[in-house]
């Protein structure tokens, strides 16, 4: 007669996360992120700073000392009012992320950027996006945002965040809503 324990092991990543690189909104370096999600238990910990890859490489640089996945991403802010962020898949991925920052960027004077559903469409062929559910109401132009999310196949996620704030059941129907 034996007994067996089994030991369900649950892996978690944060797939949004932004650092000191996003001016007046992010706290931590990235190598302070990394640090914590290590001690937390974190598989694997997502950078995506504003509109910029600046911290990714501090990130890497610890990440690889202590064993998590750094996975590489950016935030947008849409011309439409859109939030995204997009996740890198691979190299070409990369390249692809890092040209739209610099396309978005080099539109406007320095600090700022803009980028439009559009630019994600033509310059984006292997990143995933999620799309943030910030708001508790469907897009104003439902039909459009349809096929802009369709135009992405498997790679577009809708994202939602707890805020705490009461507004929260609303927001999640609303993006049940958009499934």
């Amino acid at each position: 007669f034996a007994r067996f324990i089994c030991l369900i092991v649950m892996h978690y990543a944060e797939l949004h996360c932004i650092s000191n690189f996003s001016f007046l909104r992010g706290a931590s370096h990235p190598r302070e992120l990394i640090e914590t999600a290590a001690t937390l238990g974190y598989r694997a910990l997502a950078i995506s700073d504003e509109c910029s890859l600046s911290g990714i490489v501090q990130a890497h640089i610890t990440a690889q000392e202590l064993g998590i996945e750094l996975i590489v991403g950016s935030e947008l802010f849409l011309e439409e009012g859109d939030h995204v962020v997009v996740l890198v898949t691979n190299r070409q991925a990369y390249s692809e992320l890092s040209a739209l920052i610099t396309l978005a960027r080099r539109r406007c004077e320095k600090g700022h950027y803009r980028c439009s559903r559009r630019d994600l469409q033509a310059n984006l062929k292997h990143c995933l996006l999620i799309w943030k559910a910030d708001n508790a109401e469907l897009p104003d132009d439902i039909d459009q945002w349809c096929e802009w999310a369709r135009s992405f196949e498997d790679r577009f996620y809708i994202g939602f965040s707890l805020y705490r704030d009461g507004s929260d059941a609303a927001r999640y129907r609303c993006a049940l809503r958009l499934q």
